[in-house]
């Protein structure tokens, strides 16, 4: 694991910390020695009066409040986006940095969207709030960006097999409870999702838009774009969820203005920060969601030419979306924060 060298210790919140997220983000703090003076946990009422375990001690849960951010100098949010657009605010007002994993502010012109491995030179301009991106987008964004810096890239089509996780740890139990069903010769429930996704598949169940694409798939084609800092690469996106418990899978194709050799993109995403390559074509072994589950690393592989167009380029990834897609970008754009004196906070104020 790398750590975060520094002097300076923060004093940080967890907005959301009962969740699959929060539970992330409390391990990665952690076990990358983030510099933490004081750490509090934030979620609503009903979860009040709980507590969760860092680093061999028992923290107690509170109620998210008008006055949970005095004394506070980073926040992590990941309590969906209407909690994010109330209480992200209220702690910037306080003297509080927040990174939010909601898509709350991810298009807002004024909030860096950020991936640390693409543009971490577009945290420099947050005002108080720097967003986390969708986890489809940030698992895509590591694997093409080492890419597109070489040969930018000119239209993506992408294919997405997101996993339960995606919809948080109750969407997690409600499948494990449908497939048991289901081996019992009962009648799954559904609760969080619209169907049964044990045993099952649908197109992702975000709002659709006139154009018919849901609402997950035009934050991959609008976040990539704001990322790669350019409106010129075309997006199509087909999102859908599978029932895997936990890391999302992508297929991409990629069309470039020349040819771009597998070879050549091979070599480049073996260097790459944030991926591991994972291919063994004799054996037809390459990147799984049950591999990718708790693992730093997008896994990439199944790199090949695309023999309907000269300048294509076909890859096949898997991510976790707890992790990398949500928990672990967050940390990462934390300690990017602090090791860049990017961290406007109360404690840096007086330091100084």
């Amino acid at each position: 694991m790398e750590e975060t060298n520094l002097s300076q210790s923060y004093r940080v919140a967890i907005l959301g910390a009962t969740g699959a997220v929060g539970a992330e983000l409390l391990e990665l703090l952690h076990s990358r020695s983030f510099p933490i003076s004081n750490l509090k946990l934030l979620a609503s009422e009903r979860s009040a009066g709980t507590t969760l375990p860092f680093g061999g001690e028992m923290l107690p849960v509170e109620a998210v409040s008008a006055r949970s951010f005095d004394n506070v100098d980073l926040v992590l949010a990941s309590a969906g986006g209407s909690t994010s657009k109330f209480w992200a605010p209220q702690a910037v007002a306080a003297g509080a940095v927040v990174i939010d994993n909601s898509s709350a502010f991810r298009m807002d012109a004024t909030v860096p969207l950020v991936v640390p491995e693409v543009n971490p030179q577009a945290a420099a301009a947050h005002r108080g709030i720097i967003a986390n991106p969708n986890c489809t987008t940030i698992l895509m964004a590591v694997a093409v960006w080492p890419l597109h810096k070489v040969k930018p890239v000119q239209r993506i089509v992408v294919a997405t097999y997101q996993s339960a996780s995606g919809a948080g740890a109750r969407a997690m139990e409600e499948m494990k409870a449908q497939a048991r069903a289901i081996l019992q010769g009962e009648t799954p429930k559904t609760d969080i999702f619209p169907y049964p996704l044990a045993f099952n598949l649908f197109p992702h169940n975000t709002p659709i838009n006139d154009l018919g694409y849901c609402e997950e798939e035009m934050k991959m084609v609008n976040e990539t774009r704001k990322i790669f800092g350019t409106d010129e690469i075309k997006i199509t996106a087909t999102c859908v969820r599978v029932p895997v418990l936990r890391a999302h899978s992508e297929a991409i194709n990629l069309e470039f203005a020349e040819p771009f050799s597998a070879i050549e993109a091979r070599e480049i995403l073996k260097q790459a920060s944030g991926v591991k390559l994972v291919e063994d074509w004799q054996a037809n072994y390459f990147p799984m969601p049950v591999e990718a589950s708790g693992k730093d690393e997008v896994l990439v592989g199944r790199i090949r030419q695309d023999i309907s167009h000269p300048c294509g380029l076909e890859m096949w990834l898997s991510g976790d979306q707890i992790r990398k897609g949500a928990a672990l970008n967050a940390v990462q754009i934390a300690e990017l924060l602090a090791q860049k004196n990017l961290l406007r906070t109360q404690a840096a104020a007086a330091s100084n």
